[in-house]
Formats: structure tokens, sequence, C-alpha cells
């Protein structure tokens, strides 16, 4: 097999969108209505990832069929589990999304459900939605579905314009997990099959009209809480001076909000919405992507670093976050947290003192030693953010955080935030941190590598066949023959996730000073190969060479 590679950057990375790679968007739309998805073709058919169902309707991919068969599965699964609550509906400023939004309101609408729409039909943040569905729920039994709110939100994240999405979650306020998305996915696949007969659907204005329709101010009942999350006094008082880039997404009128009604000093730096997102700069392979952690798409706003203490961005459905400081620049995701969870387990004296540390798999080592010197538990899981969830919202958990720029947690006094990633509480954390410190994260994360080492990663990829791909995420420990790793005793050999036992869908294994981590793609065919030395780069080059060398015995030949 071809050695790993790092992906290639386009010579556009970091440059302003040039308008021949800008979407057009009534052919966008028009796609999105006329085109039918054909139910034979792997790649038509509804499939949910980590994230939802995602596709585009140039390919066939998110068309209106896909949104009509998803949302009537999905009030098919609320029967079927007796939820009688409202749903909270919210959606980004992707050019599908509010398209897809109506599609949902009109299957809902004729299915009775009790629908909570945006106020003035604002854009919605995916944190947002799931505080809104957290607050409903509070103090009614859980093991019911009766009167239990649920939610949706229509975004495909950060991914390109030309994409749509649409995201569930269920009454416990967090990303669904495989048992539920498969459930729904089976049945609307079912639906495409039938050509949506057994769909339900209302005309647009009469689903408005409904008597089960309702409208929710969601931007005012998120801002007015956030201070029990946040100290929103700390950061007032310092007058840290702060910049945003809402980065044209569903949060881009919540900043003044906030703002306003705590007086913070934050600047807002374009509160423009552009479903082409022509203001962006191009992401590494020379697509537009709306990545907080993405230095070649954060270029608008690490060129105005130096005017403010600390400035952040979110992607577009404001569920992930990216941090800016003038000395370093845009922060490492594995950094941030780092920073973040030795911030709060330091200065939240109400959490509860058993209260662990959430990290996926392929996280930093570096939020397990802080977690050891904080004397934390760490609980380990999957890649995804719903893996979080139900330790968010029974207080297990003070902190989850995910390498790919996500996290949420605790109120001040230890109850449940949200159970879904909320980029902007991670945003304005780091201004609390600077604040509480007198130092910003990127100062502090230096100070942590002075006292618990230095560590270097990356992630890098290899091509392999869908049999291979198979092969690498059924794999066994017992499939794992050698006893070292780049020249260090092999310390544990993991399928499953410790904190949950769930499995990884893939391999890690970790010696005293580093790691690695495979797993196969679930888009591409690739397998991706994370890893991590706390000794060297030259170390982490073994690592990388002695980590495709175990993968590739195991998952054997194309």
């Amino acid at each position: 097999m071809p050695k790993p590679d790092v992906p290639r950057n386009s010579p556009l990375a970091g440059l302003p969108a040039p308008a021949s790679v800008l979407i057009d968007v009534p052919k966008l739309i028009t796609a999105y209505y006329e085109d039918r998805p054909d139910p034979a073709l792997a790649s038509q058919r509804v499939a949910f990832g980590t994230s939802g169902h995602r596709g585009s309707a140039f390919d066939r991919s998110f068309n209106e069929w896909h949104v009509l068969a998803i949302a009537q599965a999905l009030c098919d699964h609320r029967h079927a589990k007796g939820i009688t609550g409202p749903l909270f509906l919210g959606f980004d400023t992707h050019a599908l999304s509010a398209p897809a939004n109506a599609s949902v309101i009109e299957v809902l609408a004729a299915n009775g459900v009790e629908l909570m729409l945006a106020h003035q039909d604002e854009f919605t943040p995916t944190p947002a939605v799931s505080h809104a569905i957290l607050t409903h729920n509070r103090g009614r039994d859980p093991r019911s579905g009766a009167g239990l709110a649920d939610g949706i939100v229509v975004t495909p994240s950060h991914n390109p314009p030309r994409d749509g999405g649409f995201k569930y979650n269920p009454p416990h306020g967090g990303p669904a997990g495989p048992d539920v998305t498969g459930w729904i996915e089976t049945a609307a696949n079912r639906y495409l099959e039938a050509a949506l007969v057994g769909v339900k659907r209302m005309v647009l204005a009469d689903a408005l009209r409904a008597p089960s329709t309702h409208r929710h101010d969601y931007r005012s009942a998120y801002v007015a809480d956030l201070e029990q999350v946040i100290d929103m006094d700390v950061i007032r008082h310092a007058e840290v001076r702060m910049g945003v880039d809402p980065m044209g997404g569903a949060g881009v009128h919540y900043w003044a909000t906030i703002a306003q009604r705590y007086r913070l000093n934050m600047n807002v730096i374009d509160d423009v919405v552009d479903p082409t997102f022509r203001f962006m700069a191009l992401d590494w392979d020379g697509q537009i992507r709306m990545d907080p952690s993405s230095s070649f798409a954060m270029q608008r706003l690490i060129a105005l670093k130096d005017r403010f203490e600390i400035a952040f961005a979110c992607d577009t459905d404001h569920d992930r976050h990216g941090i800016v400081t003038p000395a370093h620049g845009l922060l490492s995701p594995n950094h941030y947290l780092s920073v973040a969870v030795d911030h709060l387990f330091r200065n939240r004296a109400h959490w509860p003192v058993q209260a662990a540390i959430g990290k996926t798999v392929v996280s930093t080592q570096m939020i397990d030693r802080v977690a050891a010197r904080l004397g934390r538990r760490v609980y380990e899981v999957p890649v995804g953010f719903k893996w979080f969830s139900a330790g968010l919202l029974d207080g297990s958990l003070g902190f989850g955080g995910e390498e790919s720029a996500g996290a949420s947690f605790l109120r001040r006094d230890g109850a449940v935030w949200t159970t879904d990633k909320d980029g902007i509480i991670a945003a304005l954390l780091a201004a609390e941190i600077t604040a509480v410190a007198g130092r910003d994260p990127g100062q502090l994360y230096a100070e942590l590598t002075r006292e618990l080492g230095d560590p270097v990663a990356r992630l890098v990829e290899a091509p392999a066949t869908p049999a291979q791909k198979l092969r690498l995420a059924a794999l066994s420990r017992q499939q794992v023959t050698t006893t070292d790793l780049a020249g260090e005793r092999i310390e544990a050999i993991l399928t499953q996730a410790p904190g949950d036992g769930a499995a990884i869908g893939g391999i890690k294994v970790s010696t005293a000073n580093g790691w690695f981590a495979a797993r196969p793609s679930g888009t591409e065919d690739i397998y991706k190969i994370y890893a991590e030395s706390f000794r060297s780069e030259e170390h982490l080059q073994s690592l990388l060479h002695e980590a495709q060398t175990i993968v590739d015995g195991v998952i054997g030949p194309a």
C-alpha cells in the first residue's frame, strides 16, 4: 500500500474566494425541488453519519424527496416512542437550508406535531435548539416520551455552500445515537423506494397557520441564560477587547445581542449573510468551507488578530469554535481544549466533585495529563459528540470536547447547559479565561507545555478499498501482535473506547509518550491515521510509519 499522504493544499488555499468557485444559488435550489434521487444508488439514499444526513442537491443526495422522507420517518419514530412534546426546529444560512426547512414544516404540521419555529424566521444555531429542548424538558420524567420535546436543525454544519443537512436531537438534547438514526434512515429509505407514498404533507401556507405551529424566541431565551454558564461579569470588568467572526452563520445576530445585554467590549467584524459565502477565504483544498479550525478558512480573522486581546469564530450552525490570539494566531483545537479543561475545573467550585472530563479517542493526550494534575477522571469515547450527551445531562461529565473543535460544559452551578456542541460558549470561555488569568489561551497553553510536555501531532491519510475499510472497522486487539511502537513498549491496544465500551470503528495503540489511532473514512476510500508524540518530530514520524505497517498487516492487501 502507498505511503500515507498529508492532504495536498490547493495553491488557492487561504486566498479570497474567486467568482469561479461560487455556487449558482437559483440553480441549486431548482435542483433541490426538481431532481429526484434514485434509491437504487447508494450515493442517493438517506445515510446518517456522525452528524446527520448530508449531501447536495447537485448530486441528488440532498433533495426535497430526501427531506420529506426523513421528516415523515421522524414523525413515525416520535409516534413509536410516544414523544408528544413540542419539536424545536432551527435552520442555518446554507442556501438549501431554507427550502429544506419549509419541507420539514409541511410534513410535521401535516402530522400534527407541535412545532416551535424561530421568531421572525430567524436563523437558529444548534446550541440554541439543544438549550430549548433541555429547558422544556427540565423536571419531566425522561423515561416517558409524554410531553418531552425534541428538535431538528437543518444544517450541514461547516460543509461547503452547495451542501444541505438534517440533524435530529432526541429528548436528551444532543445528537441522536446510531440506534435512533439507523431506525430513521431505514424508514426514510423505504419512503424513497415507495416514491413517498405514505408521506403526509400540507401546503406551507396552511402549515404555518396550523394550530400546532407556534413561534419561539430562541435568541432571547439563549442569550439571557448565558451568564449561568459563562462569567460575564469578569469579562465585562476586565474590559477584554474581543473580535468575533460569525462566518455568515446562524448565530450572526446573536453576538450583537450578547454584547449589548452584557455590556461587553465586542466587535462583530462582519454580519453579512450570503449563501454563496463569497467573503470566505478558501480552505486547504480550494473549496469554500466555514471551518473555524482551519487556518486557511480563518484568514480574515487571523489578519485582524492584533486588534483584539482575544478573537473567535463559529461555523455555520455555531456548534464549533475557533480561537485566535495576538501572539499565537489560530490555536489548534486540541491546544485550546486543554486550556479550557484546566481553567474550568479550577474555576467551577459548584461542579460535582466526581464530574469527569470527556474526550474522544483521537483527542490530545495533553488532556489526560491535565486531568491527572487536576485529579479528575478522563472519560474517553469514540468520535462523535453524541457519546457525551448522557454524561452532560446527568452531570457525570463536567466537560465534553472533541478534536474537531466541538465542546460543551456544565452551567456554573453544575447543572446541564447543552448536550450538543456549543461554539458560542466555547468562544466566550476564551474571553473569560483571558480575563481571569490575565493571559490569553495561547500563552496558557505554552505554560502547560513547559509543565506537562510539548506534543507534536499529525493526521495523515492512506488509500483503502471498501473491503479493507470494513476489516479495519471490525478488527480485534488480538490481531495486533507487536509489543513495541516507535521504540517504546505498547501500554494499550484499544478497539473499544475505555469510557463507554463502544466500538471506536478502528484501533488505537498507546505508549508512555505517544499514540496512534487508525479508522476508516465514512465518505472516501481512505483510512485516517492520527498520531501524537510527546518526544519529538522524529518520534512522530516513527509512530506514523509503524502505524501504517501495523494497520496494513491487519487489513491485508487490496
